[in-house]
């Protein structure tokens, strides 16, 4: 049962708030203030008459988003913060990526990183390879759609699979979720084949393999009223449970049963834009977006449901709430979510011993605050010796970046990919 109390959410903003207030007295690494201020977004314009207040609707009753805020390219740092419990210094990896959505290391160090806009990436050293990587199946760039997640086989050191995820051009206006998987050859994948297909879903998409060895796909559950979410014979906002070459387990929860996609783990997702096997709990906890408020972080079960369209702590976007209620009979709660929405994107829990004060806490990338664009940013939940949160930190505020995936590296450093036309890998690290 759904039990969300709208006063823990605007609790948990005001600390974020006082968080974000302590983190503009950001110093540049360099001790250069003069920089460091030229990097700080300038204050937003004043709206424009009949802008003022709520923006006027547009077509369906969907209020158009404000504009003001100005976002200014990503400076060349080092930035360093004094957090609430870690002083940190963010340094820019590398640059020249256009919108990076997702990335992975290879056991040699180098990392393959993918882009929307359709390409998988090379980074050796924090320097990307100027060609693309060869073998990326054809992908529809479109909105918000394109290649997607990517992952390594568990047993990657032995067949070399790389899997992607990415929105597929079925015919010349309909698209669907392909899940490809390829052999790396250590300069192209080879071999590129579709694993698994659906058409009842496009849009956004992760993947992960489970301690289980099975894989775990995401697929978008808001496309029209939602509905499909709740429909057990669609596989849209759902998480699937797959072998490794795509065909479906036979101990999957629904496996057999009638009226059921045999696929389907979880159902009741809205746009799930993060999904991890937990480092600690060995769980799957997985991040989605809600629409005008109630961004969740769930921990998934098999066999369960998640609510949307029917349970939300959101709103819809012309203002009244998603749902009558909070809580409804046979839903599954939210382990953690957001009043406004942060856009909550990837996310990791850090289990390094290189930035200490952050040792357990899940940090997250937000790509819009509240609805204003120009708001992205990284966000730090902590957790109690039960995983229950205790308190949350917003960070690297001032930078304005949208934050689309966050990482822990092997060096137990933690990366964040900006999701901007001058796209970027951040490397965040203990500042002395």
């Amino acid at each position: 049962m759904r039990t969300v109390i709208r006063c823990a959410a605007a609790a948990a903003l005001g600390i974020a708030a006082l968080a974000a207030t302590a983190q503009q007295q950001q110093q540049n690494a360099q001790g250069a203030a003069a920089p460091q201020q030229q990097q700080r977004a300038p204050a937003a314009a004043a709206p424009q008459q009949g802008q003022q207040g709520q923006q006027r609707a547009a077509g369906g009753g969907i209020p158009r988003p404000p504009n003001g805020i100005v976002v200014p390219p990503l400076g060349a740092g080092p930035f360093t913060y004094k957090t609430a419990e870690q002083e940190i210094r963010v340094v820019v990896h590398t640059r020249g990526l256009t919108r990076p959505w997702s990335l992975v290391w290879l056991p040699n160090g180098e990392m393959l990183v993918t882009e929307r806009t359709g390409a998988l990436r090379v980074v050796r050293n924090g320097v990307l390879d100027p060609q693309p990587v060869a073998g990326v199946p054809e992908v529809r760039v479109q909105g918000l759609s394109g290649l997607f997640d990517v992952a390594l086989h568990p047993q990657f050191a032995t067949n070399k699979f790389v899997y992607l995820t990415y929105n597929k051009p079925i015919a010349e206006r309909q698209n669907g979720l392909g899940v490809a998987r390829g052999t790396w050859d250590g300069k192209a994948l080879t071999n590129v084949k579709d694993i698994f297909v659906t058409t009842d879903a496009s849009s956004v998409s992760r993947l992960v393999f489970g301690r289980d060895g099975k894989l775990y796909v995401s697929t978008f559950g808001n496309a029209g009223d939602g509905s499909a979410a709740q429909n057990p014979m669609s596989h849209a906002g759902k998480v699937l449970r797959l072998n490794d070459d795509g065909t479906t387990p036979s101990d999957n929860p629904f496996s057999g049963r009638a009226g059921y996609k045999p696929e389907i783990y979880t159902l009741g997702h809205r746009s799930t834009l993060g999904l991890i096997v937990h480092p600690v709990t060995g769980e799957l906890w997985e991040s989605e977006n809600g629409p005008n408020g109630g961004d969740e972080v769930n921990i998934l079960k098999a066999g369960a449901n998640y609510g949307w369209p029917l349970v939300s702590t959101g709103r819809s976007y012309p203002g009244p709430f998603q749902s009558k209620g909070f809580s409804k009979e046979g839903f599954e709660d939210p382990h953690v979510y957001w009043v406004p929405s942060i856009a909550a994107s990837g996310f990791t829990i850090y289990t390094g011993d290189k930035l200490p004060g952050w040792k357990n806490n899940l940090l997250i990338g937000g790509m819009r605050m509240g609805e204003i664009p120009g708001t992205g940013h990284l966000e730090r939940v902590v957790f109690n010796a039960n995983w229950d949160e205790i308190r949350r930190e917003m960070l690297l505020v001032d930078l304005r970046q949208r934050i689309r995936d966050v990482r822990q590296g092997p060096d137990q450093l933690l990366y964040a990919l900006t999701d901007e036309d001058a796209g970027a890998i951040l490397r965040i690290e203990p500042a002395n």
